[in-house]
């Protein structure tokens, strides 16, 4: 009876203990952190774009969902009327870029969502990768409207998949170590980069990324981390280093 109830406490703490490891990702940021960092960021990039409200999601380094805010840059829009704030598309989308980020950077090899687009183009090298890994609609599209963009959003949690190779996705790393990943969208392609790059700097999780991973506009666009400009208050610069007036997007 006392090594059934020993193996019962051995396995219980064998299950704590791996939960706890599970979540520690998501743990790196807490959802207070989040909506301060998502605050400043559509607040500095309020001047690109249309300067619409956005949807940012972060993942864990298996793809989980950890959180999804929707703001303004004053207000965090919460529930079924979110969506008549910010795109509602774009509520998905974030967590699609986010995945895309986190799926295909490493810890010795950042890659934005956008970095990959000239590669899916017709005849690219990568022509068809969008349609791998797809969203499973069953967890992105379930549970009850009125707790999107909230801590309960039927999203926490979940694994969505998807591939989404506009701009807006960026990898999050921690000592040299990629923890999950940062996806916005609401505005231009543009803008939604500069979002996702500025979280990751507000959130200190930038500084040990192996690589640039901003993006340099390019009419038409021909390589990796090129893309074509947006045409609507375009951001540019020339730093790279978490600066208040880095924003990822580069002019040629």
């Amino acid at each position: 009876m006392k090594h059934n109830n020993f193996m019962k406490f051995l396995v219980l703490i064998i299950g704590f203990t791996t939960a706890s490891i599970a979540s520690a990702s998501c743990s790196d940021v807490t959802r207070s952190d989040l909506k301060t960092a998502v605050h400043a960021a559509v607040t500095d990039t309020s001047s690109f774009g249309f300067g619409l409200p956005m949807w940012v999601t972060m993942v864990d380094e298996t793809g989980k969902v950890c959180h999804v805010i929707s703001s303004d840059g004053t207000n965090i829009n919460k529930g079924k009327f979110a969506g008549n704030t910010a795109w509602l598309g774009s509520r998905v989308i974030s967590a699609q870029k986010a995945n895309t980020a986190n799926a295909f950077s490493l810890d010795g090899l950042a890659i934005s969502s956008g970095a990959i687009s000239v590669t899916v183009y017709p005849e690219g090298s990568l022509y068809g990768l969008q349609f791998s890994n797809p969203v499973h609609p069953g967890k992105a599209y379930a549970g009850n409207p009125n707790d999107w963009g909230t801590a309960s959003d039927p999203m926490t949690g979940k694994r969505l998949g998807g591939v989404n190779v506009f701009g807006g996705g960026v990898a999050l790393y921690s000592d040299g170590v990629k923890i999950g990943a940062i996806g916005a969208s609401g505005d231009t392609s543009c803008r939604d980069h500069t979002v996702a790059y500025r979280v990751r700097v507000e959130l200190g999780l930038y500084a040990s990324k192996p690589n640039d991973d901003g993006l340099t506009m390019v009419d038409p666009p021909a390589g990796l981390f090129q893309i074509p400009s947006c045409g609507v208050d375009d951001p540019t610069t020339n730093a790279d280093d978490g600066s208040a007036s880095d924003f990822g997007i580069r002019a040629p």
